[in-house]
């Protein structure tokens, strides 16, 4: 039974993640810097440990040989940054990241995966023509996610240092937004907590009232839901791809109107559905879809949720509240909040 440490569990991706690995039969060990998890992860089995990724002496109560992969979900992100302070994505992304590796190297990994953000790609958007794992990376040149982009673009040089120079296999996984139940449905935006778009409208829906369509209804962006992605993450430990850099997604543009339409049907009641109001002169959304052809090619991967069934799935958890022990409910989050 491999060993896997999970760094980051106690996020989205990192918690669906050590679910799903512990379910495959993986060894897992769910870290995060919270003081305690509640108990969660013990409800399926795995250890939890509280390590702070930049106090190097937290490493010490990890297992310290026989892992097989690390897996680094741990990062400071802009979308729950509320204020500002660029020197957390350094101190983060940088300084915690190396931290990480040395873990890795002592331990003698043989598998080491880590998320960027698709923001060094940004710059591609619009255009109808997937974007490639391997497009040439730039960094946003001045909004909330500038320092946030270029620490994670330095770090990946440094993962890529340490795999050639400790020989070990590296995976980096280009994230775009990946969609999954949270009971938190916020995000900052330059530091200011609002509505996520998504579960706005999904909260819309749901009390059957009015849903504006903003700009061309035919602007369409991949829909990348977090149990496809974890698949990837399982693809990077199990498959005998090489060392590189892959795209998260599922290959398929789903437009505007597909998105509302969709949303309408899964959420709202059936006896007074939402109404979709176009609002075309509101600003519209880029075409926006990666290119998943290496990540299919290499890692064996294929997408198993399409856009309606990952909606549905988002509609199970929302009522099952798996994650309550771990996260909270959406009346935690949601008090104040108005549509």
């Amino acid at each position: 039974m491999k060993k896997i440490v999970i760094f980051g569990a106690t996020g989205k991706i990192g918690c669906y993640t050590a679910l799903h690995l512990k379910g495959l039969g993986f060894e897992v060990i769910a870290v995060g810097k919270r003081k305690d998890d509640n108990g969660f992860f013990a409800d399926y089995g795995i250890p939890f440990h509280s390590v702070d990724i930049l106090c190097r002496d937290h490493f010490r109560e990890l297992p310290q040989e026989n892992v097989y992969g690390v897996i680094h979900m741990a990062a400071v992100l802009p979308a729950k940054m509320e204020g500002y302070d660029p020197r957390e994505y350094v101190e983060s992304n940088i300084i915690g990241t190396m931290n990480v590796l040395d873990y890795a190297v002592q331990a003698g990994v043989s598998r080491f995966v880590y998320p960027k953000s698709w923001s060094d790609v940004i710059y591609l958007t619009g255009s109808t023509k997937p974007i490639p794992a391997d497009a040439p990376v730039r960094f946003p040149v001045n909004d909330d996610h500038t320092i946030y982009c270029i620490t994670k673009n330095a770090a990946v040089d440094i993962v890529c240092h340490y795999a050639a120079k400790f020989g070990f296999n590296y995976y980096i996984l280009r994230l775009p937004n990946i969609f999954c139940y949270h009971p938190d449905p916020t995000y900052c935006v330059d530091g200011t907590r609002r509505w996520q778009g998504m579960w706005r409208i999904i909260e819309q829906a749901k009390r059957g009232v009015d849903i504006e369509l903003w700009g061309n209804p035919q602007a369409a962006r991949d829909f990348i839901y977090v149990k496809d992605c974890v698949q990837i993450v399982e693809k990077t430990l199990t498959s005998g791809g090489k060392s590189g850099l892959y795209n998260v997604g599922t290959g398929i543009a789903t437009t505007r109107i597909d998105q509302l339409k969709g949303i309408v049907e899964v959420f709202s009641p059936s006896d007074h559905p939402s109404r979709i109001v176009m609002a075309p002169d509101k600003p519209s959304a880029p075409f926006f879809l990666l290119d998943i052809s290496k990540t299919i090619e290499e890692l064996g991967y294929h997408p198993e949720y399409g856009y309606l069934r990952s909606l549905n799935d988002i509609k199970e958890e929302m009522e099952k509240e798996r994650f309550a022990k771990l996260w909270g409910r959406r009346e935690d989050y949601t008090a104040g909040l108005t549509i």
